[in-house]
């Protein structure tokens, strides 16, 4: 990941509805979410959450799959592993173990 492509995913990410979105689909997880789900959820009008989709989906944090006549929304780990790494590439000046409570803390629990 690049400057311009960690700034459009901030962008995406500072107004609240997609913030919203983009937390919610984190929970859904492998599940997803269509579209009509994610806006009856979040009390968002549909042509107000497609531009909301659109937008996170252009920054890379989310992903579409068509299932039928509706689309199913997901979080897109790949882009926000990016992300994260990006913002941690040169952390902790070669001492790894200051990054391992920030990674302890964003990593799934384990079950």
């Amino acid at each position: 990941m690049d400057n311009n492509s960690a700034l459009e995913a901030f962008a995406a990410l500072s107004q609240p509805t997609r913030l919203d979105v983009f937390r919610l689909l984190i929970k859904a997880g492998e599940a997803g979410m269509s579209a009509g789900d994610i806006g009856e959820t979040l009390g968002v009008r549909q042509n107000t959450m497609s531009a909301n989709l659109s937008i996170l989906a252009r920054s890379g944090l989310i992903r579409s799959a068509r299932e039928g006549r509706s689309i199913r929304y997901f979080a897109d780990m790949d882009g926000v592993r990016g992300l994260l790494a990006f913002l941690m590439e040169d952390c902790c000046a070669g001492r790894p173990e200051l990054c391992q409570p920030v990674i302890d803390a964003i990593a799934c629990p384990q079950s």
